[in-house]
């Protein structure tokens, strides 16, 4: 959404390229996950890009770092309260 590849990777300490594609997933998970918390339109979540991408940073780091033992509630509560302030209330 609005994290670079390149970000990602400097993000995580990541030189090489050898898991790029591991990373752009990982990215894409973020991006899904954050749309479905936010239920927002991409055009509203870049008024509000610095909190959406401290989300996003957040999620690749967080499933990268844990990609064996990964809680992915209690990874989905921290974004929801990161993004609570733009989180759409009801569809």
């Amino acid at each position: 959404m609005f994290v670079t590849l390149e970000e990602a990777k400097g993000y995580l300490r990541v030189d090489s390229s050898d898991e790029d594609s591991f990373i752009l997933d990982l990215m894409e998970t973020a991006n899904a996950l954050i749309k479905n918390v936010t239920r927002r339109t991409p055009a509203v979540l870049k008024k509000h890009e610095a909190v959406v991408r401290t989300a996003e940073l957040y999620v690749i780091a967080y499933l990268y770092e844990h990609r064996e033992e990964a809680d992915h509630k209690a990874m989905t509560e921290t974004v929801k309260y990161l993004l609570f302030g733009i989180r759409k209330e009801k569809f």
